[in-house]
């Protein structure tokens, strides 16, 4: 490859396409980012809102709950006269109406009184008179007991003349949690709940950052935490994403079906470098998107507090989201080169593009409440953003498996990167199949597409851990072991299928044996990189150890000639499977089909086995 032929070909690209769009197609690209590019900030800075004006609360304006209920926008202050409404404060204490509505309005008005007086606390000159009680929290991993549910947090009895965080000892007087009345502004009992949807409120007297640290304000606003930070980010960073490879899959879709990329495979370049330089400039714009888009997330956030801080966080999230972006790209050039029209590439794009959006947002929900989260890149734009330190271990680990995965699909691509491939009609499959076969050029390569196919199977893998693990584990576990098993299958056969339906290899026993064993090898060398996800602690959660326990032996309790054996037992797991699937193929399409089902169930059985005895 060649910088300066694939310069000139990014060049090419740009000022071709550059002349496709009109006026209209460039003003609606310019408001989409527009629109983006406002509303990220806002909704960053202010959250959800919409449930704005969703309640009507009849409140006079000499009363003293008028002024939280103005403010804030969930409620529209009416009346106290009124019936059309939701909610009334009168003289004689609080009412809602018996509705499925009324009583949410009510809570929500609660919450919000309850809130207005933690401003009015906070703005007062003695800190330590308005809070007496501070808290902090530290979310760290769930501590289990033998397998089953997270164990029950420890209690103890308070000395004497110890006080609860409500101010009192806990005996059940006033302002203790035993306490079942409620006093409103006026100071007496008149908000006291009578039975007829009259019920008690806080006393008339704030939220976070989005992407703080911590959690800060009274003991009530303690709260587990919303993915509400890795929606932003989402749709920040993925969505404009969308938009570019649109783009891209498109371009390369064009040449192949007018024959505009004859030109570049009879001139004098390389498949590389036609490759790099058509991918070039989108990548660039993927990478200017996401930075403005970081600067302008970092700018909100308090780990931001200076120039270098702003440039670290900016920069430590755009390097996470590069391999997103290389990942989009890599999936709709093989969709571009597989698809035989616009019609098929649009369903195809939007397949992957669902895909690999859960695979980014999915487990970036649960970022400092569970490891799982590691698995995301989005997790590190997360966690930069809150100012917490990111490890080369860490980013490693979130990016690595992209990373090889981006190159392996676009060796695949370029695989069918050929006249004879090109402008051919087939289908998707038929041309999936074509690209594995370009890659096969002996029995040896056999075995290297196996453990090429490694990072699909631990991206794989980590997908189904993160959408599993939240189920119960005597559901989630048979399911989770059979969606290994069958992607690890897979990956292992797929490409030997390809031989044989291209005629690569001899339709014989002795072949089928050959590259059975060859695949398995192969696969099982590849497979021990996967140790890598002891760094992160994903054989501490159960769902993890059933995944990756088996596949290495780490983290499983046993005797050292057991692991040892655990080392080597998978090698002779994948042989015999491999050779199981290679004979089918060799067969036809069905008996691939049947030898794939039952060298799937042999295999979940294996792993069952070491996770039911040996975990």
């Amino acid at each position: 490859m060649k910088a300066r032929k694939t310069l000139r070909i990014a060049r090419w690209e740009v000022s071709k396409n550059a002349g496709q769009f009109d006026r209209r197609t460039v003003a609606v690209a310019a408001a989409v980012l527009l629109l983006v590019a406002v509303l990220t900030p806002l909704v960053a800075s202010q959250g959800i809102t919409l449930d704005d004006g969703i309640y009507r609360v009849g409140v006079a304006e000499d009363s003293p709950y008028y002024d939280p209920v103005a403010e804030d926008p969930t409620f529209v202050a009416v009346s106290p006269e009124t019936e059309n409404a939701d909610v009334w404060i009168r003289s004689d204490g609080i009412r809602a109406t018996d509705t499925q509505k009324g009583r949410a309005a009510l809570a929500e008005l609660r919450t919000t009184v309850e809130s207005y007086n933690d401003r009015l606390m906070a703005a007062e000159a003695d800190g330590s008179a308005a809070f007496p009680v501070e808290v902090s929290v530290e979310y760290v991993e769930q501590d289990r007991v033998g397998g089953g549910g997270a164990s029950a947090p420890a209690t103890r009895t308070p000395d004497e003349g110890e006080v609860g965080l409500g101010g009192s000892d806990g005996s059940g007087g006033d302002g203790s949690p035993g306490d079942e009345s409620g006093t409103d502004a006026s100071g007496d009992n008149s908000g006291t709940g009578d039975g007829d949807g009259q019920v008690g409120a806080p006393s008339v007297g704030s939220q976070g950052s989005l992407f703080g640290g911590g959690q800060q304000g009274t003991p009530s606003d303690v709260a587990p935490p919303f993915p509400f930070e890795s929606l932003v980010l989402a749709f920040a960073f993925v969505l404009p994403m969308n938009f570019v490879i649109q783009a891209y899959a498109s371009t390369i879709l064009d040449e192949r079906i007018n024959d505009r990329g004859e030109l570049l495979l009879v001139s004098p370049v390389s498949r590389g470098d036609i490759i790099a330089g058509k991918t070039l400039p989108y990548l660039l714009g993927m990478v200017a998107i996401a930075s403005v888009t970081a600067v302008g997330i970092a700018v909100l956030t308090p780990a931001a507090d200076g120039a270098v801080s702003i440039a670290t966080t900016a920069g430590t999230s755009v390097l996470a989201v590069i391999p997103i972006a290389l990942l989009f790209l890599a999936s709709s050039f093989v969709g571009a080169m597989f698809a035989r029209s616009f019609k098929e590439l649009t369903f195809v794009t939007v397949t992957l593009s669902v895909f690999l959006t859960s695979y980014a947002f999915v487990p970036a929900i649960f970022t400092n409440v569970h490891p799982v989260a590691s698995i995301s890149p989005l997790t590190l734009v997360v966690r930069a953003l809150r100012g917490t330190a990111v490890t080369l271990g860490e980013y490693a680990f979130s990016t690595g498996p992209l990373y090889l995965s981006s190159a392996v699909l676009f060796a695949l691509g370029a695989g069918v990167y050929r006249e004879e491939d090109m402008f051919t009609q087939r289908s998707v499959p038929l041309k999936f199949l074509d690209a594995l076969n370009g890659q096969i050029s002996g029995a040896r390569s056999v075995a290297k597409l196996s453990a090429l196919s490694i990072p699909f199977v631990f991206v794989g893998e980590l997908l189904a851990v993160a959408l599993l693990f939240a189920l119960p584990v005597e559901l989630s576990m048979p399911i989770l072991l059979i969606a290994i098993a069958f992607v690890e299958e897979v990956a292992k056969s797929v490409h030997v299928y390809a031989g044989f339906a291209h005629a690569r290899f001899a339709r014989s026993l002795r072949s089928v044996g050959i590259l059975g064993f060859l695949s398995g090898l192969g696969f099982f060398l590849g497979e021990k990189a996967v140790a890598v996800a002891q760094l992160v602690g994903l054989p501490d959660l159960e769902l993890g150890r059933a995944a990756f326990g088996t596949v290495t032996g780490l983290g499983v309790e046993t005797s050292p000639l057991v692991l040892a054996g655990l080392l080597f037992a998978p090698l002779a797991l994948h042989a015999v499977t491999a050779t199981t699937t290679a004979y089918g193929a060799s067969r036809d399409r069905r008996w691939y089909a049947i030898t794939l089902v039952w060298a799937t169930l042999v295999h979940a059985a294996y792993n069952l086995t070491v996770v039911s005895h040996l975990g």
